[in-house]
């Protein structure tokens, strides 16, 4: 899976995840969860 901050491979066992329109988005470290969770509409794709 892909950080759809930073673009960075990522494991499903990732520790740093956040849901949004139900689906799990995961991230590569805890600065680029923040960023998304401040505004996921930017980030979340259908």
């Amino acid at each position: 899976m892909k950080d759809i901050i930073c673009g960075m491979e990522v494991g499903e066992n990732s520790e740093f995840k956040s849901s949004y329109k139900g689906k799990t988005y995961v991230f590569c470290s805890a600065n680029c969860k923040h960023n998304f969770d401040k505004k996921p509409e930017n980030y979340a794709r259908s």
